[in-house]
């Protein structure tokens, strides 16, 4: 007798989350619901895996449908799998996540009317969120806070052009806490992949500061493991 195997009856989704660094704020991509469960609400931008999608295709179509953003590289980070997540039935979510510089084409709007809008926001000023989102949120920040002390990812927040006080204000913001300007510049200058670009800052009303550029193939040629700040 053939074996009837049972059904499974868990539905999977995606939420993204996407951080940004813009004037001196850290900041949290969220959309407004346009439909129950948490109409109203603020979210992360998230919906069901269809079918026929693998997981990484599920994250970018959401993404893009729900903020008109793409082909922004995002990874998994962690699996939210509480029983009780979702009050329409067993949701289990895969929490991507994602930096960016903000500006030019980063600006959000949702394509699908399952989103009323989408906004950058304050890490500092959160709305509460709907779901368990505020959980997803604080665990995609802690997943940056322990990796901005070992890999370069500061600099996929910053301009391409950047000064040395912009730098340390995304490490202090992500880390909460002030680091000592002296000892921040010449650890930063001593990894050797910050290239003077021999520029200064302009129109700015203070006194221009020179710019520098993360130098991506002298930090591979160099650093073959990864490095503490």
């Amino acid at each position: 007798m053939k074996e009837v195997l049972p059904h499974f009856n868990s539905t999977f989704s995606i939420d993204c989350v996407l951080f940004g660094f813009d004037e001196g704020e850290l900041k949290i991509l969220l959309i407004e619901r346009n439909e129950e469960p948490f109409k109203d609400w603020w979210a992360l931008p998230g919906n069901l895996v269809a079918m026929d999608e693998s997981l990484d295709q599920s994250a970018a179509r959401i993404l893009h449908e729900l903020t008109s953003l793409s082909n922004v590289y995002m990874e998994q980070y962690y699996t939210f799998g509480d029983v009780n997540r979702h009050p329409q039935g067993r949701v289990v979510s895969i929490a991507y996540y994602a930096l960016l510089r903000l500006g030019g084409d980063k600006s959000p709007k949702p394509l699908s009317t399952y989103a009323k809008q989408a906004h950058w926001i304050n890490v500092k000023e959160l709305p509460k969120l709907a779901f368990d989102h505020q959980q997803i949120f604080d665990k995609g920040l802690e997943k940056i806070k322990r990796r901005i002390k070992h890999q370069p990812i500061a600099f996929e927040l910053l301009p391409e052009k950047f000064t040395l006080t912009q730098l340390q204000n995304v490490y202090e913001i992500i880390l909460n806490k002030k680091l000592d300007k002296r000892n921040f510049r010449k650890k930063m200058l001593s990894f050797g992949v910050l290239k003077d670009l021999e520029e200064k800052q302009k129109g700015v009303s203070f006194r221009a500061a020179t710019l520098y550029k993360f130098d991506k193939r002298r930090y591979a040629k160099l650093f073959g493991k990864e490095i503490s700040f």
